[in-house]
């Protein structure tokens, strides 16, 4: 255990700052500050107000982090952040601190891929990631197929979301059932009490001639909106129980059917489903009836890592250090749109030989 790294990671891709700290592929600590109830009376995240939560909870978060794990700043082997994707000016606040305290305490700096850090958060829960995995990332941003050699290197997208995420599609339903913000639990708690076959909604993308792992929830969206629209022009009453089950079924029923087909396809046994969708109980237990009855092993981190937390990117972090990957140069930037084949952003080779000639004392003596 003492000999594994010790990572701190900072998450603020977002509307959530989280940090994670993490000894090799043991969590030591998850924080989070969460700013959803700031945005939610805007239907939706707001940059700016965004950017302004991180900046508040940015140091507190990393006490409390810190006081968890019940280690001092200066035991850090290494300091990990997230350098993209995400809102440009929320990822700035992670990166302007992250490249502060690794400046001040000396350690070395390792600006990381949000995606990547959603597949490597997986080792947390259930041990080292098989090489190569396969993984299905949903989320309000992202919904992707992604086949990854090695995660602190190799990651390779076989498809993706051509409009509306699905997590997107989810917050956006719940808008129009006057549900609120954000819409994935509110949908799958009235979807449980619902028919997910009372409403035959379109599955996009799944024809013979459609690409094979992109996926398509606009239509969808589509259909749902204007089914709830034409019910209130007659003046009926919607059954939201069963809108909510019938929509949440067309989503969940795509991402698991080609999810399962790539696995087959890639000759892959196993498959990592990541994100804040991948907390849906339906989505979860769909994926286990498909992959159970294709043979293949299912691995879903529990509900809390798989939405936005700093214990992913800590995760990930620990394996840069672990495979002795180059750290990050100082100028390293945010990137709202850092591709996926981009796992960490590394600087010059031996970058962080010698941090720098003037360290400062520890930010906590």
């Amino acid at each position: 255990m003492a000999d594994e790294p010790l990572v701190l990671g900072i998450e603020t891709s977002c509307d959530e700052t989280g940090v994670g700290i993490v000894r090799g592929t043991t969590l030591l600590a998850d924080a989070v500050a969460s700013s959803v109830d700031e945005h939610a009376r805007f239907g939706g995240v707001v940059p700016e107000v965004a950017s302004r939560a991180h900046l508040e909870a940015m140091v507190p978060t990393i006490e409390r982090a810190l006081k968890d794990a019940g280690v001092s700043a200066r035991d850090l082997d290494g300091i990990a952040v997230t350098a993209g994707p995400g809102l440009a000016g929320a990822l700035l606040v992670g990166v302007s601190a992250a490249k502060a305290y690794a400046y001040a305490l000396g350690k070395p700096l390792y600006g990381v891929n949000h995606l990547a850090s959603h597949i490597c958060v997986d080792q947390l829960e259930h041990g080292p990631l098989p090489e190569p995995t396969m993984a299905l990332l949903v989320s309000g941003g992202h919904s992707s197929l992604l086949l990854s050699a090695d995660i602190t290197s190799d990651v390779r997208p076989l498809g993706a979301t051509i409009d509306d995420a699905a997590g997107e599609a989810f917050d956006k339903i719940a808008r129009v059932l006057n549900l609120g913000f954000p819409g994935g639990p509110v949908i799958d708690r009235y979807a449980r009490e619902g028919d997910p076959e009372a409403i035959a909604f379109p599955r996009g993308l799944t024809g013979p001639r459609d690409p094979a792992y992109d996926f398509s929830f606009s239509g969808l969206k589509t259909a749902v909106a204007r089914w709830i629209e034409a019910k209130r022009a007659a003046g009926e009453e919607v059954p939201v129980r069963d809108v909510s089950a019938s929509f949440q079924e067309a989503v969940v029923d795509v991402l698991t059917r080609k999810a399962v087909r790539a696995c087959k396809d890639e000759g892959v046994d196993h498959l990592m489903i990541g994100g804040g969708v991948a907390a849906n109980s339906r989505l979860r237990a769909l994926a286990e009836e498909r992959c159970e009855a294709a043979g293949i092993r299912l691995r879903v981190p529990r509900p809390k890592l798989c939405t936005d937390n700093g214990a992913m990117v800590a995760a990930l972090g620990a394996e840069m250090v672990a495979r002795n990957r180059a750290a990050s140069d100082w100028d390293l930037s945010a990137d709202s749109s850092l591709p996926v084949t981009d796992p960490h952003v590394p600087g010059a080779a031996h970058s962080h030989d010698h941090v720098h000639e003037t360290a400062r004392e520890n930010l906590y003596p």
